[in-house]
């Protein structure tokens, strides 16, 4: 994929834009509100740990590649989404974050946010997902399989599941 994607395209309910340094705190909040998702991947955020989060790449990959994007409502950050685009093979998305706040979990808004980032990386031409999961955590690998998200090999702590598009 040579062409950038537009973060503003990944929901059509709400704003999505890239996260910068300024929102640090705003995303610490709202990655502090999901506590078991600490207990298996520690330690717990602060607003330092999502900037070097903002930055952070992978060995052979960009600034251009990365997206870490908040999903906004109104004015208030709901979710956080951290992709690489062709990692670790072209035409494969990476998600490496995504979290929705504590608040409004429990009702298939996440769900709905993942099926709408699928949609449009199928549209940007992007052919499969994958990520990982913390080996244990339960939340999330019940979400993930709930989203078509299959294991397809396992490191020592993590499950790596991917979805076709």
């Amino acid at each position: 994929m040579s062409r950038p994607l537009d973060t503003a395209r990944f929901s059509s309910r709400f704003t999505v834009r890239p996260l910068t340094a300024a929102d640090a705190e705003a995303a610490a909040a709202l990655a502090t509100g999901n506590p078991l998702f600490y207990h298996y991947h520690p330690p717990a955020p602060t607003p330092e740990s999502l900037r070097a989060d903002m930055a952070a790449l992978p060995p052979g990959k960009y600034a251009e590649d990365k997206y870490f994007a908040g999903y906004f409502d109104g004015r208030a950050l709901i979710a956080l989404l951290d992709l690489i685009a062709d990692h670790p093979q072209p035409g494969t998305a990476h998600i490496g974050f995504f979290m929705l706040a504590a608040a409004r979990q429990g009702c298939g808004l996440g769900s709905r946010l993942v099926q709408e980032l699928l949609d449009a990386l199928r549209a940007a031409g992007f052919r499969r997902v994958r990520l990982g999961t913390d080996i244990g955590n339960p939340q999330s690998a019940a979400f993930w399989t709930k989203n078509g998200f299959c294991p397809v090999s396992e490191t020592e702590r993590y499950i790596i599941r991917e979805r076709p598009l």
